[in-house]
Formats: C-alpha cells, sequence, structure tokens
C-alpha cells in the first residue's frame, strides 16, 4: 500500500499525514476547497474592509478638528444646508482658531471626449485656505481664483475619462460640469471611495456657479480648527452649548465614526459582506467535515483497533484533529496567495484601498483553524462512539 510504504520511508512524518497523503486525490480536492473558503472570506472581509477605509479618505484628506454638520443629512456625499451663521458663531468660542466653510454636493460630470455624462462630487472651498491636504493642492490652489475653474481629482475612477494623462500630455483643457463650461486646470490625488466615485475641486464662488439655485449663506459642512494646545473635546462641549440645535458638532473621530455606522448599520453594504465571509466559513467547514467523515468512516476498523489494544480516545483524537490542521494551513496558503492577486486587480480596477494586510491574514488563519477543527469534532462522533467489539 501507498500509505503503508511511505509510512516505512518517513517513520517521523506525523500520523495524520500519512493518512490524508493515501488519498491523495481526496486531499487536493479538501485543501482546493479549503483554499476557495479561504479566498472568499478573505476577498468579502477585503471589500468590507475597503468600505470603511474608502470613507476615510474625505477626511484624512481636510486638515480639521471639529465638524459642524446638519443633523438632517444622511452622509457625506448628499449633505443637508445649513446656515453659514453658526460657523461664524464659533469664532466667539474660545480654543477656535480659525473656520472654513465647505459646499459640497454631487455633480453632472461630462466626459470631454465620449460626452458621457456621470455624477462627480464637487466641493468648493476657499482657495485662499490650506484647509485641503493632498497632492497638487497647494500648487494649485490659487488658480482657483478664476471663473469657472476647476481641480480634478486624477485618482478617481477611469469612466470619467484619460484626464489625468491627458491633462500631462496636452495641459488645462475644457469640459462641462452641471451643463457650465469649465476649464480643469490642475490636478489633485483624493480617490474614490463606495459613495463617490471621483471629485472636482473649485472655490465658493465657481461651486455656486454650478448651483446657481444654492443660496451663498448655505453651506453643507463647517470645518474648524483650533489653537495649539486646545482640548478638542472641551471645544466641542462649549460649541455645544452655545450653537443651537439645527446643527451637530462632532470632532473629528466622532464624525468618522458616524460615516462608518451609517455604511455599516443603515446600508446593506456591511452586511453584505459580513454574510458572504461567514457563507465562506460555512461552506469550507462542510468540505473538511466530509473529508474527514470520509477519511474516519474508511480507517474505521484501525480505530477500533487501537481502542481495543488500549489506546484511548484522546490518541484517536488527536489523529483526526492533527489531520483537521493540516488542512487548514495547505488550503489556506494558496487562496491567501489567489486573494493577494485578486485584490491587486481589484484595487486597479476599482481605485479602492484593498491590499491584505498582516492582521487580516492572521485573522483569516485563525478562522480558517477554527473551521477545520470544528470539522475534525465533529467528525470524531463517529470514533468516540465506537465499540472496538463491533468492528471485529
Amino acid at each position: 500500500m501507498a500509505g503503508s510504504r511511505l509510512q516505512d520511508r518517513l517513520p517521523g512524518v506525523p500520523l495524520g499525514w500519512r493518512q490524508l497523503w493515501h488519498r491523495p486525490l481526496r486531499l487536493a480536492v479538501a485543501v482546493a476547497g479549503i483554499a476557495i473558503a479561504v479566498l472568499l472570506i478573505m476577498m468579502q472581509l477585503g471589500f468590507r474592509a475597503a468600505l470603511f477605509e474608502s470613507t476615510l479618505r474625505f477626511h484624512e484628506r481636510f486638515r480639521y478638528d471639529i465638524a459642524l454638520f446638519s443633523p438632517d443629512s444622511v452622509f457625506i456625499v448628499r449633505p443637508a444646508p445649513f446656515s453659514s451663521r453658526r460657523l461664524y458663531q464659533a469664532l466667539g468660542v474660545e480654543g477656535v482658531r480659525e473656520v472654513d466653510p465647505v459646499h459640497i454636493f454631487p455633480a453632472v460630470w461630462k466626459n470631454p471626449w465620449s460626452a458621457d455624462r456621470r455624477s462627480i462630487n464637487a466641493i468648493g472651498i476657499d482657495p485662499e485656505s490650506d484647509l485641503l491636504d493632498t497632492p497638487g493642492f497647494a500648487e494649485n490652489r490659487l488658480l482657483l481664483r478664476r471663473q469657472d475653474v476647476v481641480l480634478f481629482d486624477a485618482a478617481a475612477r477611469p469612466e470619467f475619462g484619460p484626464i489625468g494623462e491627458r491633462f500631462r500630455a496636452d495641459g488645462p483643457f475644457e469640459t462641462e460640469v452641471n451643463d457650465r463650461h469649465v476649464t480643469v486646470a490642475g490636478l489633485v490625488e483624493i480617490g474614490p471611495s463606495f459613495g463617490i466615485d471621483g471629485t472636482v475641486i473649485t472655490s465658493i464662488d465657481n461651486w455656486l456657479r454650478l448651483f446657481p439655485d444654492r443660496p451663498r449663506e448655505e453651506i453643507q459642512l463647517g470645518l474648524i480648527r483650533l489653537a495649539p494646545g486646545a482640548d478638542p473635546l472641551a471645544v466641542r462641549d462649549a460649541l455645544r452649548e452655545r450653537l443651537p440645535a439645527d446643527v451637530l458638532v462632532l470632532t473629528k473621530q466622532e464624525f468618522v465614526d458616524r460615516e462608518r455606522a451609517y455604511w455599516n448599520g443603515a446600508t446593506p453594504i456591511g452586511y453584505i459582506f459580513a454574510f458572504g465571509a461567514i457563507m465562506g466559513f460555512v461552506v469550507g467547514a462542510i468540505i473538511v467535515y466530509q473529508i474527514l467523515f470520509a477519511d474516519v468512516s474508511e480507517h474505521i476498523r484501525e480505530y477500533g483497533t487501537l481502542r481495543a489494544i488500549g489506546y484511548r480516545n484522546r490518541f484517536v483524537s488527536g489523529i483526526v484533529l492533527q489531520q483537521a490542521a493540516i488542512l487548514a494551513v495547505l488550503g489556506y496558503l494558496p487562496g491567501a496567495a489567489l486573494a493577494t492577486l485578486l485584490y491587486d486587480a481589484a484595487a486597479g480596477a476599482t481605485r479602492l484601498p484593498l491590499h491584505l494586510t498582516a492582521g487580516r491574514g492572521i485573522t483569516v488563519l485563525l478562522l480558517t483553524l477554527g473551521m477545520c477543527l470544528l470539522s475534525g469534532f465533529l467528525a470524531l462522533r463517529k470514533v468516540r462512539r465506537l465499540d472496538p467489539a463491533e468492528v471485529f
């Protein structure tokens, strides 16, 4: 027998591995099934992490400590307006150093080459302010003083057109935003998220020209920077006491947490990704259980013999659990490698922050071990109930 010959030649090899190697085709099927389960879990967890990480891009790109936001706003992509007076009232609170009004709302971008139209996030800020912290803004922000000038997000999805390539080759060009002619005079890098495919930055005056029905005294977001040494929580509390209830006062971290909570709880997206990871776990567990149960059934006489000559359940159980752990490692390695390749491909296609982190890799490895060991314990029920006298 192949298994006996291997055992004779490799006496130091664990018995669980010899049992698995005795049926190489069954082993290959098990490893492939576990690898697919690992791949499914990693992709679902990766997309879920990219969802949350991409929501941070807006907040990471802006320099602020406290935000004013309408309580009627669901999330940052479609914020409700509130009076700009609230922002200037905040200047009277101790610890507040600077305030910046921000206009933000989706606009319609016209691809200058294909004439296709697509929703794009339009942000209006003061070009004299260094509020935006992103590559390309510092050297181009003063261009926004000119009428009908915008800066385009070079990290946006490719459906907007080859904007970055054409701009670097030919310089500024014209297109339309909300059916108004504008000039793309520079590039910045912000990147898409699950709610935003791309962004244009312009001045407040130009933004109001794109949205002529919006009153100047209304803003969608107010960003506050504090004096050095000021306590953000103390200033937040003071602002909440001074300002009426028609604005939310949030620290930067609270604003980020609010966005995350929206995507995780108020939309089905977070649930779908989590459910997909659970399904991957269940599929993998079923595959491993079937393989181990078949192996236990095939070697039931050998297990009965071991029990009859005095070996305890602990020893027999160790063989099966050893097989489960080996299957977990063998299935994890190709699954993780394939997930890394798919992460890179998906990140290139979607421009989302998809990458395999050490934490996620360890998490999925532990889940895979747990999945396989759980299946091993379930498969052991037949061995534990075994009466050696019934085998002979």
